[in-house]
């Protein structure tokens, strides 16, 4: 470990004297829809077969494996990808305390994230899906909800068309806040994005131990899911 906080510690120190002094790296809005696979950079790590959102399977060596991938429904194959973890050595090797929240792990607007790519047939970007990652700590689950209000921002207020669905049987509110609301937005033409954002306590969750009259743990969903898709 300390040979490798000091490795990547000496090539951060090029790139930001070459960067002039402002550490960054490549995030999933950094990809652009339409780009065909062989011209999307490759600075992310642990490519591998997405599983709708979840956890990574078959590992690939990059997005060109993509054809080992079985595509979903819409005929789209789902490519799994992780920051690139070399900045986070670089702020541990520095002791940089905020650059190292800032750069652990696989995140966008602070929200722990798992992100992937969408690639068609002809081998081409045609949509990006962000889920929130349920390994994250407690307080980050607790307020995943939250990042539906930046993902609305980013892509403007106005024109999402929200439902507010009703719970199902056995689904509460955490501490008094109910949230399950699936929403969509034409962006222009060709692109469209969906929402769908849940906070709440599913059936047999509860804020106490109904043994012990303790407060229970983790017990409660607080999760985005987003995909942002091009025909």
């Amino acid at each position: 470990m300390l040979l490798a906080l000091a490795c990547a510690s000496a090539a951060m120190s090029g790139a930001l004297a070459e960067s002039g002094g402002r550490p960054t790296r490549l995030e999933v809005w950094d990809l652009q829809l339409g780009t065909p696979v062989d011209k999307l950079p490759d600075e992310f790590i642990d490519y591998a077969c997405g599983t709708n959102g979840g956890p990574p399977s078959l590992p690939l060596s990059g997005w060109r494996d993509v054809t080992r991938c079985r595509p979903e429904g819409s005929g789209l194959r789902e490519v799994y990808f992780r920051y690139d973890d070399e900045l986070e050595y670089w702020a541990k090797a520095n002791n940089l305390l905020t650059q190292m929240a800032q750069y652990s792990g696989t995140k966008t607007y602070g929200f722990p994230v798992t992100t992937s790519a969408l690639i068609d047939d002809g081998g081409v970007l045609r949509g990006l899906r962000l889920v929130s990652d349920p390994r994250g700590d407690l307080q980050n689950r607790d307020e995943a909800y939250l990042l539906r209000n930046f993902l609305t921002a980013r892509f403007g207020r106005d024109g999402w068309a929200c439902e507010s669905l009703p719970p199902e049987e056995g689904e509460t509110p955490v501490d008094g806040i109910f949230v399950k609301e699936r929403c969509n937005k034409q962006i222009d033409a060709a692109t469209s994005a969906s929402l769908m954002t849940r906070h709440l306590r599913k059936a047999g969750q509860s804020r106490l131990d109904p043994r012990t009259g303790r407060e229970t743990t983790g017990q409660f969903e607080s999760t985005v899911r987003f995909d942002l898709v091009r025909k």
